[in-house]
């Protein structure tokens, strides 16, 4: 006997596969009826791409996103994967939306059909809640503050909404519960539910057939070849198009470790979920739950209904006018939430950050420390280009200015009172200070009480003066006073200029210059105004700013800078974040590094 002649004897399998094949298609094969086969392709390559990523993945609060790195930039071909993965559960969401449409379109849901179509919204709303359970996992800021509010929905449902919250939560607030019980939903309880409702799909609609396109222009036809063709055709051009996708971004987005206690104004679901995004905000206060649960799930029960509706008379048109205008609907909302985006100048700075701090994240996990025991989201935390612009913004930015912004590119309210401090310290920086026609602008001390001191004063009607020997000298003093720093960005200046800066020193405390008349250099002068030693080093702004009023500084002269440090305004590690920013100091990976 032969190997298939005995498969066949034992599990019927030739029967099945001409049963399968030859199926009846009422007026042939058509390019509509492609719809289904395009789902199951889309959900087929889901399973085998989850599967694969699964192996690499860890679905932990500590190390779910360390995983999802490594699989996007180190496991090879694992942007691939990932991409696939992402893209085709969103090409799900387009054709549900089309296979829905034309199944209304052609009444395919009308007596015997209701429970396929039934089975149907039920496959809809579960590849949802595989798109909104997938958000998370990678455990990035996105996700995680957009799964925050989609889970506050819930708290508003009636009667159970917290306990609903708190089930789908895993406790009281969100952390490793939480992920671990949307990993389950999302690779285990649902893909098992859609399986099931996939395979009731497919009864109901094998014991009922095609509902055919009334008239029928052309005969009959066996599913096999024409109709096969067709589907193939269209499951490759899907699989075209998710690929594109693929290539060009790179795979999915990942954005930079989950931190609870950074908020993150960029949030926003995906794309298909925008229209409820936007819906939301016509429900202020307390009419939340009309927008949220009331509004929707009626539509929802509309929606169950059709079956009955189409029985009447105009009961069919009325369905397909109501799917159009739900459609419709939810298309102009989307397009009102990206709108809405791309006017809002803050959302903007929002999302340049959060894409700052993505590409940020994975400098620093490639760097030769790479990521922590700790996880990744201690590389940003401890990264002064990271936290030192916010900081800043938070603490610094009511009265200076960092290169005439908030150092995260936006306006504060109020305008400039003290001095710019882009490039702190340097020789540009210091050579605008002793220019007698910026020294009293806002950039320096024009917003300040000081602004008809000694200081301004002495740049004003000496410096100005100076003829060509002493703005060499005032030269050399900026740079010998600039080299105090020791600014990482003029380190190799510094080196060259070793001679001139030590000319630099003794002038800078000799008559000409007359600094020591009011700063103590090294030892020499008088403590009127800040001491010069180590002007503008680590050390030097640390106590700077921590306490501006100590006699080495303005003493009991300070103008409202407030004592940072002294009274705990700041932690010290966020003093030495904003310190190592403004003077540059920051892991920069090498060009050589491989990306």
């Amino acid at each position: 006997m032969k190997p298939l002649d005995w498969l066949d004897q034992r599990t019927g399998y030739r029967k099945l596969a001409h049963e399968v094949l030859f199926e009846n298609v009422p007026g042939g094969a058509r390019w509509r009826y492609v719809w289904g086969s395009t789902l199951v392709f889309c959900f087929t390559l889901q399973v085998i791409t989850g599967i694969a990523l699964w192996f690499a993945y860890s679905p932990s609060s500590q190390t779910a996103w360390e995983s999802v790195y490594y699989i996007q930039h180190e496991m090879w071909g694992g942007w691939f994967l990932r991409g696939l993965h992402h893209y085709t559960a969103q090409a799900m969401t387009v054709l549900l939306a089309v296979h829905l449409m034309q199944v209304v379109i052609d009444g395919a849901y009308k007596a015997p059909r209701e429970f396929n179509f039934w089975s149907g919204i039920f496959l809809l709303c579960l590849t949802l809640g595989l798109s909104l359970t997938g958000y998370l996992l990678p455990w990035d800021q996105k996700g995680y503050w957009a799964t925050r509010v989609a889970t506050n929905i819930l708290a508003i449902t009636p009667f159970v909404g917290p306990e609903l919250q708190q089930l789908v939560v895993g406790g009281a607030d969100y952390g490793h519960h939480t992920l671990t019980r949307f990993f389950a939903l999302h690779a285990g309880v649902i893909p098992g539910a859609i399986i099931l409702f996939i395979v009731a799909h497919i009864y109901f609609f094998r014991r009922h057939g095609l509902t055919p396109k009334e008239p029928r222009r052309r005969p009959d036809a066996a599913f096999w070849p024409d109709q096969v063709l067709r589907d193939a055709v269209a499951c490759l051009a899907v699989l075209a198009v998710v690929v594109f996708l693929v290539v060009r971004n790179r795979g999915a987005e990942l954005g930079a470790p989950a931190d609870p206690s950074e908020p993150f104004p960029a949030a926003r679901p995906e794309w298909y979920f925008l229209f409820l995004f936007e819906f939301l905000k016509y429900f202020p206060g307390g009419t939340e739950v009309w927008g949220a649960i009331v509004i929707p799930g009626l539509l929802m029960a509309l929606l169950a209904a059709m079956p009955f509706i189409g029985n009447w008379r105009l009961g069919h048109r009325f369905n397909v006018a109501f799917l159009w205008i739900v459609l419709a609907g939810s298309g102009w909302l989307t397009w009102l939430a990206l709108a809405e985006d791309r006017a809002n100048p803050d959302h903007a700075i929002a999302v340049a950050a959060a894409q700052r701090e993505a590409q940020r994240v994975v400098e620093l996990a490639r760097s030769p420390a790479g990521i922590p025991a700790t996880g990744a989201v201690t590389l940003l935390r401890q990264d002064p280009l990271t936290q030192g612009p916010k900081l800043f913004a938070r603490h610094c930015a009511s009265c200076h200015r960092f290169d005439g912004h908030d150092g995260l590119g936006g306006q504060p309210k109020d305008a400039a009172s003290a001095a710019d401090l882009k490039g702190f310290a340097s020789r540009e920086w210091l050579a605008g200070l002793l220019d007698p026609a910026r020294v009293a602008t806002p950039h320096y001390f024009g917003g300040t009480k000081f602004k008809n001191g000694k200081m301004v004063k002495y740049v004003r009607e000496d410096v100005a003066e100076y003829g060509p020997e002493d703005r060499k000298l005032l030269e050399l003093t900026i740079a010998a006073l600039s080299a105090e720093a020791g600014l990482k960005a003029q380190r190799d200046i510094d080196r060259r200029d070793e001679t001139l800066i030590a000319q630099g020193r003794e002038a800078l405390v000799g008559p000409r210059m007359n600094c020591a008349d009011c700063h103590v250099f090294r030892g020499t002068g008088d403590a009127v105004g800040p001491e010069l030693t180590g002007y503008g080093s680590r050390e030097w702004l640390v106590a700077f700013i921590g306490n501006a009023a100590h006699p080495r500084f303005y003493g009991e002269r300070n103008d409202r800078m407030p004592l940072f440090g002294e009274d705990k305004v700041i932690t010290p590690g966020e003093l030495g974040l904003i310190v190592d920013w403004l003077r540059g100091e920051w892991f920069v990976p090498s060009p050589a590094a491989p990306r």
